[in-house]
């Protein structure tokens, strides 16, 4: 059984290779239960294959993983009891409804299912208008919805989403947020690979970033942010006047003389916010506006991996 604060899903030296290919170069991870987990990584950067492994869809060639506390090797049977996986593409047949989907799960699962559970999970996903209406006339956040729906079946306790919301218009993919935020707030587990990195940057307790089949990142999406530096406070000055002034006593800030702006170097604490502020009050300066601005997630994978997130797709 995974309690709260116990760890959902551990990862020790995970290594497999596709002959020559190191494709996973020893990887470790830590995902606590209850909690959202993001590995984000360009494509080819070993995403889909650490789900594949973790889900026991695939061997390993080295390391341990225990996923709900079974060994992924030894214990798979339990492992496949405890999870639900959503791949990058949605797995729905298209010739039957909405409802015949869900209850062919149902017919599948091995699991005590209630007799209610497709109606409940119709409804849940915004899908009852359409359940009698065949898959093929869905659009892509429906089905996308219907496959989620389809992987909650079991009741799983771990979810693993890979790329979730790949091909989903900005309101589809914010519903789909606002349906993985409900589930953790029911204890599950989501284990989310994206590439969209604002998609991260919402949802995420802890990112780890993984290149080239290693991990180079692992923390918070704030911790993540500050360790490649980069915050500044922005001071807007109403006279050039002021701002002349304030650049004399802030020689390291960047200057722009049109705008009457500085962005002066911090690392946007409110001990560092409080100095500047005080500093300008000693010479009787005021900013008409300012603004603390750090770096987000698209910088750090600019940082660690050489490449933006567009690039990297």
């Amino acid at each position: 059984m995974v309690t709260p604060m116990s760890s959902a899903i551990e990862v020790s030296g995970l290594r497999k290779a596709f002959g020559d290919k190191v494709v996973l170069d020893g990887i470790d991870l830590d995902v606590p239960a209850g909690t959202i987990f993001s590995l984000l990584g360009p494509n080819g950067a070993g995403k889909t294959t650490t789900v594949n492994v973790l889900t026991t869809l695939m061997t390993a060639d080295a390391g341990t993983v225990r996923v709900a506390g079974h060994d992924i090797t030894t214990d798979a049977k339990a492992v496949r009891a405890l999870i639900g996986v959503t791949g990058q593409f949605a797995a729905v047949d298209e010739l039957l409804t909405g409802q015949e989907n869900l209850q062919l799960m149902v017919d599948l699962s091995r699991k005590n299912v209630s007799g209610t559970v497709v109606t409940e999970l119709l409804e849940r996903f915004e899908l009852s208008e359409a359940a009698q209406k065949p898959v093929s006339t869905y659009s892509g956040g429906m089905r996308r919805k219907l496959d989620l729906a389809m992987t909650l079946v079991g009741n799983p306790r771990i979810i693993f989403l890979d790329e979730p919301t790949t091909g989903l218009d900005p309101r589809s993919r914010r519903t789909m947020w606002d349906i993985i935020r409900d589930l953790v707030a029911d204890g599950v587990t989501i284990f989310l690979t994206t590439q969209y990195l604002e998609e991260a940057d919402q949802l995420a307790d802890r990112v780890a970033v993984l290149d080239g089949g290693r991990l180079v990142a692992q923390g918070t999406p704030a911790e993540l942010k500050r360790q490649i530096g980069g915050t500044h406070v922005r001071l807007r000055f109403a006279s050039v006047a002021e701002f002349d002034a304030a650049a004399r006593i802030h020689p390291g800030a960047q200057q722009d003389a049109d705008a009457l702006t500085l962005r002066v170097p911090s690392d946007g604490g409110t001990d560092s916010l409080r100095a500047l502020l005080d500093r300008l009050a000693e010479h009787q300066l005021s900013a008409e506006e300012f603004s603390v601005h750090t770096p987000d997630l698209d910088d750090v994978f600019l940082a660690l991996t050489g490449r933006t997130a567009e690039a990297a797709k």
